[in-house]
């Protein structure tokens, strides 16, 4: 997931007497600055002393001084989150009198924006909503929903209520013709810091009729390319169709029976698939092809072991733009590029 930062700028100066000009930086990004005293000299002085304590606890001191035309930056040491300060700026001045400046402000050092999303739970492409929290108070999120048609049914600003970090938020778009595409959400936190997610939940299952391969093979015989040929139709056809929304790719996961070792299994899927993609690459596919094999670990139709079942001896063509998933596979796909 990417994340951008916006900084705020100082606050307006505040006047002491004429000999120097205080500033603040209220707020900053952790990582990146610190909130910040500004003491600039405008008159010969001869010297300053800042003491503030924050939020009630011990005072802290910082002594300076300088010639005019000078600023003076005392950097305020703070946890993450909102801290109140109290205090005073002592001025000492060169014919032995001072001058005293109450202070009271607050700073803010704002960490990142983390939005967390349960792809599982949370995403609900269907049902067309999206659920997600914040780990900081909420302002706004924006949210842009494309379709496959090349339609955009939504590119807006949603408000929110400053719902507390931790609340499970919701979005949702209406109803459209086709699939969705993508889903962009960007979510702004009342800190001014923001995060977003892509997702790109679209796929096409390309339906085929499958291909035989003689006992422990994984070549494509000549027999059997026809079989490849209907199907290469269909995938040429999609990527003429989407092919200019996304970057779209083709997959090609392979399939075995209970008949044999696990190991060896997944060993003959995985060349099955690879053979497919290569015979579909030699006949013009010009996308990315991935391959994967998932041996008996993904089966169409639960068994027994050593159970020839001739609907688990499969293949599937994918054509999405993310790296399919498979549920109940004890193994992270790996998908092989072609």
């Amino acid at each position: 997931m990417k994340q951008v930062f916006l900084l705020t700028a100082l606050l307006p100066a505040l006047a002491f007497a004429d000999s120097v000009n205080v500033s603040l930086t209220n707020k900053a990004l952790k990582g990146k600055g610190t909130p910040a005293v500004h003491i600039e000299i405008l008159e010969p002085i001869a010297g300053f002393r800042l003491v503030l304590a924050k939020d009630g606890g011990k005072p802290q001191e910082w002594k300076g001084g300088g010639r005019p035309g000078v600023t003076r930056t005392i950097e305020l040491s703070q946890a993450e989150g909102t801290t109140k300060w109290a205090g005073e700026l002592i001025i000492n001045l060169p014919n032995g009198t001072t001058g005293n400046m109450p202070l009271e402000f607050e700073t803010e050092l704002v960490g990142p924006l983390t939005l967390t999303m349960d792809k599982d739970k949370d995403v609900d492409i269907p049902g067309r909503k999206l659920r997600f929290t914040l780990n900081q108070p909420i302002a706004r999120v924006h949210l842009k929903v494309l379709m496959d048609t090349g339609s955009t049914i939504v590119d807006d600003d949603i408000a929110f209520d400053g719902e507390p970090a931790g609340t499970k938020l919701e979005v949702t778009w209406p109803e459209a013709k086709g699939q969705v595409l993508k889903v962009d959400l960007r979510a702004y936190a009342k800190s001014g810091v923001y995060n977003g997610v892509e997702l790109t939940p679209w796929r096409i299952d390309i339906p085929h009729e499958e291909v035989n391969f003689a006992s422990g093979k994984w070549d494509v015989s000549p027999e059997e390319a026809a079989k490849l040929e209907s199907s290469l139709t269909l995938i040429l056809a999609a990527i003429d169709k989407f092919g200019s929304l996304a970057e779209i790719k083709l997959f090609i996961a392979g399939h075995t029976d209970t008949v044999g070792a696990n190991a060896s299994n997944r060993t003959l899927s995985l060349n099955r698939a690879r053979s497919i993609g290569a015979w579909f690459r030699k006949k013009g596919v010009r996308i990315p092809v991935r391959y994967e094999g998932f041996g008996e670990e993904a089966l169409l139709v639960s068994t027994n072991d050593e159970t020839a079942e001739a609907k688990n001896r499969r293949a599937e063509y994918i054509i999405a733009i993310d790296d399919p998933t498979t549920k109940s596979v004890p193994f992270q796909p790996n998908w092989q590029r072609l």
